[in-house]
């Protein structure tokens, strides 16, 4: 199971961000994907995080499946930075 940390940049206001990634959670849980947590920077209104775990290859599949969803959502996906975390 890989964690991932996700950070970027948005486009909208985060609550509309929000209200399309919250839509996605049972699409997510369709490819195994159990979000963790979703945030905004308290610093910087179009910085945002979300942490989520999967299996190897899942997260890169889903996004790749749904680039246009997201995109839609005012994530910019150029701006992603995803670090992933393995349990020890």
């Amino acid at each position: 199971m890989e964690t991932h940390v996700l950070t970027f940049t948005i486009t909208k206001p985060f609550a509309e961000w929000a209200k399309t990634y919250d839509a996605s959670l049972p699409l997510q849980k369709i490819f195994g994907i159990k979000s963790l947590y979703r945030g905004v920077s308290q610093d910087d209104p179009t910085q945002v995080c979300a942490v989520m775990q999967a299996e190897p290859g899942v997260m890169e599949q889903f996004m790749a499946d749904n680039t246009d969803t997201i995109v839609a959502s005012g994530h910019v996906l150029e701006t992603t930075v995803n670090k992933v975390y393995l349990a020890g």
